[in-house]
């Protein structure tokens, strides 16, 4: 699996970054992990056609020490398509501006 990972989280780290996360995006059903949703703008002629797949995602896993980002876009409602795929260019860097968003807003050296 394609990830962007961001270890080493010092002490109190996870906590602040766990407390953002619930506030601005929400949990999901397992502990830990994350969806965020992709925005429109940057989804593939695919991705954009199966409107019955929308919205796609990313998923964020949190853990004490690390945090990573799937670069796999996918759909909350299909499993199979081939609308989910690896991330683009685009998509992956607007994946990581996300993540790297989160730790300046918290002020959390990276």
């Amino acid at each position: 699996m394609k990830q962007y990972i961001i270890d080493d989280l010092r002490p109190g780290e996870y906590e602040k970054i766990k407390t953002y996360l619930d506030e601005n995006v929400g949990s999901s059903k397992i502990d830990g992990i994350y969806w965020i949703q992709l925005d429109e703008n940057i989804l593939t002629n695919i991705q954009a056609e199966h409107k019955e797949c929308q919205p796609f995602y990313f998923a964020l896993d949190i853990e004490p020490n690390v945090v990573s980002c799937e670069l796999l876009v996918r759909s909350r409602s299909i499993i199979r398509c081939n609308c989910i795929s690896y991330a683009t260019e685009s998509q992956r860097n607007w994946i990581i501006k996300f993540a790297d968003t989160i730790f300046e807003k918290l002020d959390i050296a990276t």
